[in-house]
């Protein structure tokens, strides 16, 4: 009996966690334009204070630059797939993972919630609000493994 449990909590393990892989690449490709459109928008904006001054390119490409720093999300995306990866190995595992299993999820927690701090883009918000409500699931479902 205990082996069918344990068999039904890691398919639904399995199933969470590929939903949260498909989050991950649905956010990882919405920050690509990121960038791109803050540009655009600084650089409007720029020009309607600015009206008829010369805008200084350089001063722009420097503030883009920080702009593209503090925003960025590609080191968190990598250490999530990192992260799945090493829960999905751990499933097949023969031994007792469930403290190794809560910890790879504390630490998707706080890769997503990095994520959702720097995310200036309510698509990418609320991929990372059903991210969050995804992992919380499978935390509750791993505090039943041993």
């Amino acid at each position: 009996m205990r082996k069918i449990e344990g068999e039904k909590i890691a398919q639904d393990l399995k199933t969470r966690i590929d939903e949260i892989e498909e989050k991950v690449e649905k956010i990882s490709t919405l920050s690509t334009g990121l960038i791109e459109d803050y540009v655009v928008k600084l650089n409007t904006r720029i020009k309607e204070l600015l009206k008829d001054q010369d805008i200084d390119e350089s001063r722009l490409a420097q503030e883009v630059v920080i702009y593209a720093d503090k925003c960025s999300i590609q080191e968190e995306v990598t250490r999530l797939n990192s992260h799945i990866y090493q829960f999905r190995e751990l499933l097949h595992s023969d031994e007792a993972v469930g403290k190794k299993l809560d910890f790879i999820i504390q630490e998707m927690n706080r890769e997503t919630n990095t994520i959702g701090s720097k995310a200036n883009n309510l698509e990418i918000t609320n991929e990372v609000i059903n991210m969050k409500t995804q992992l919380e699931n499978i935390r509750e479902q791993v505090q039943n493994i041993e």
